[in-house]
């Protein structure tokens, strides 16, 4: 049985201590009047050589009357207030991202068991123990993000704009959406979505421990059954909630293609986790029949699905860009000007360094290389969540600062400190299941 050591345990919890202070130091700073607001923004603006100029280039011309003048004054304060908006965001976005990105990890591994137990896979039976650990994390992740977006439904923060009635009553678009985008529906749908998935984890697990105790495989073949309509379930389930968590933060776009493109995220962050963490349980001798065949086949997915990321990520950017239609492309023209660092980059962290590290069907087998691979992905995929995020809700008021790192902290400590505490609850490796010495004897 795996015991956490007390160097994990305490790691975890100086992780989540430190990225508590770093989120609690964001909430503290964000303005809380416009004036303050505006004083940021200066502090800002004199560190980078002068503003942006919006308000500046909207202003009214001098001596068109008190018509204009009101006009400006209006323009002005209505400025402002979003300036306000955007800077109250950013600790709200920073753990905003930083929840769901590790809740998204645990989803794409949830996705990647069931595939796994549909296809009745015989190499992958000596990682189950691995998935359905940090499958765990789906309860508490999933609850975090649930009430913060309760707490955005409350009008606590300002992260979806469709929320807002005055922002509504004013916008002709988001008013014909109002069947759908409507916060007791968001909440109702949010609600199914995590109680899918949960009980999907719990009673897909409770009938693989079960397996291991019984003397026939019905409790596999119920697993088996099980699996396969619960991932008709997910690809639904999923596309709604990419739908809603995080293109309905930019109500104005829209893409056919965005259910997929998450998935594919979660699915690549999923699947880099299962072999971080295995090759870390192998090197303290836990699970002495995965062999480097196991970690060539992770690090296949790893490559593939990387790639599989890439050909949607270049077909939804392609296909609106050279279409050049306003309601669409803006959403593009958005993060290359203001975000062009972490946009092209987390393109480079997900595609190029994947390539170029693993492509190579040698360096597969060797952990400490797929370790690096796994640290660029990961990063290069929470750059992709910070970029569908942020500049809906901050704009160009972003940074990566004490906030932001605050919460991959946090979180990180949280995520690492629940998911081996689930490994530690039962043995590392299956007893029963029908594949196992075909897992135990798997070379490619």
């Amino acid at each position: 049985m795996y015991t956490v050591s007390n160097k994990l345990k305490i790691g975890s919890f100086i992780l989540m201590a430190v990225g508590l202070l770093g989120i609690a130091i964001g909430f503290i700073g964000a303005p809380g009047t416009v004036e303050e607001a505006k004083a940021i923004v200066a502090s800002h603006d004199d560190g980078h050589g002068g503003g942006h100029g919006a308000a500046d280039a909207h202003a009214p011309a001098a001596g068109h009357g008190d018509a204009a003048d009101a006009h400006g004054e209006a323009h002005d304060a209505s400025h402002d207030e979003h300036l306000l908006h955007q800077l109250q965001n950013k600790p709200w976005a920073a753990l905003y991202v930083g929840a769901f990105f590790f809740f998204m990890i645990s989803l794409g591994v949830l996705a990647f068991y069931a595939i796994q137990r549909a296809a009745q896979a015989g190499w992958s039976p000596l990682l189950f123990r691995v998935m359905e650990g940090i499958t765990s994390y789906l309860v508490p992740g999933g609850i975090i993000v649930f009430v913060i977006l309760v707490l955005s439904v409350m009008h606590m923060n300002h992260l979806f704009v469709w929320m807002d009635a005055d922002v509504v009553a004013h916008d002709e678009l988001i008013q014909g959406k109002v069947g759908y985008l409507n916060p007791t529906f968001f909440l109702i749908r949010a609600a199914i979505f995590l109680g899918g998935w949960i009980f999907y984890r719990e009673y897909s697990r409770k009938l693989s421990l079960r397996q291991d105790e019984s003397d026939d495989n019905s409790n596999f073949k119920l697993n088996f059954r099980w699996s396969a309509g619960f991932l008709v379930f997910y690809l639904v389930s999923e596309s709604m909630m990419s739908w809603d968590w995080i293109m309905s933060v930019d109500p104005h776009w829209f893409s056919t293609l965005f259910g997929w493109y998450v998935f594919a995220s979660m699915l690549v962050s999923g699947i880099t986790v299962i072999a971080m963490v295995t090759i870390y349980l192998k090197s303290k001798g836990l699970l002495p029949d995965v062999n480097n065949s196991h970690i060539h086949d992770l690090a296949k997915f790893m490559f593939g699905i990387s790639i599989f990321w890439t050909y949607l990520w270049f077909s939804q950017f392609m296909l609106i860009w050279y279409s050049n239609i306003p309601e669409e492309v803006t959403y593009y023209v958005t993060r290359i000007e203001d975000f062009r660092l972490p946009f092209f980059g987390m393109v480079a962290m997900n595609f190029l360094f994947p390539v170029l590290l693993l492509m190579n069907s040698d360096y597969k087998r060797i952990n400490w290389f797929v370790v690096l691979a796994g640290i660029v992905i990961l990063s290069g995929h929470y750059l992709d969540i910070f970029n569908m995020i942020m500049p809906a809700t901050v704009g160009d008021q972003w940074s990566i600062g004490i906030p932001e790192i605050g919460a991959v902290l946090f979180f990180a400590g949280l995520f690492i400190f629940w998911v081996f505490k689930a490994l530690a609850t039962v043995p590392l490796q299956p007893k029963r299941n029908p594949f196992i010495e075909e897992s135990r004897h798997f070379h490619y």
